[in-house]
């Protein structure tokens, strides 16, 4: 089987999981940042990686979406300071979903993802701040070792 992992990441959380995909997966397979993915075609399963921007996977990571190939088969995973299993992670899911070509979606992963303080500070000052900052506290130290076994869970199963 021949694999395409596909990530965005600002602050290492969605790379730890796209690293972990990479080292799990068996067969031939490739590793690319989203500025530098190649077309998905060729491949018998794209994994595509995002962070969440505004609710819905980040924008560079969303235009890649778009372009991969009608009926691809497509693994997601995502990291986010939302609570996993929260609206704001199912709804930013079904958005990529949403993006793709009629894709064969073989799978799902997310889990939370530290948030950078910085971005943290921003966002507290917003009049209404988002949705998912009430769960950034319990992001803390995520994606840790749990989360990366069960990531290992779910790609052993593709």
């Amino acid at each position: 089987m021949k694999s395409l992992i596909v990530y965005s990441s600002q602050t290492e959380n969605t790379k730890k999981l796209a690293d972990t995909i990479y080292d799990t997966l068996e067969g031939e397979k490739d590793i690319f940042t989203v500025d530098e993915a190649p077309s998905s075609e060729g491949y018998d399963l794209i994994a595509v990686g995002f962070w969440l921007k505004a609710g819905k996977p980040d924008p560079k990571t969303s235009e890649y979406l778009a372009k991969v190939g009608k009926g691809a088969r497509l693994f997601l995973f995502a990291t986010h300071g939302a609570k996993a299993g929260s609206d704001h992670v199912k709804n930013a899911i079904n958005h990529a979903r949403g993006l793709t070509n009629d894709a064969d979606i073989a799978g799902v992963f997310t889990c939370q993802g530290e948030v950078n303080p910085k971005v943290l500070e921003k966002v507290k000052q917003k009049p209404e701040p988002p949705v998912w900052l009430i769960d950034a506290d319990q992001a803390v130290g995520h994606p840790n070792d749990d989360d990366l076994s069960a990531l290992k869970q779910s790609i052993s199963q593709l």
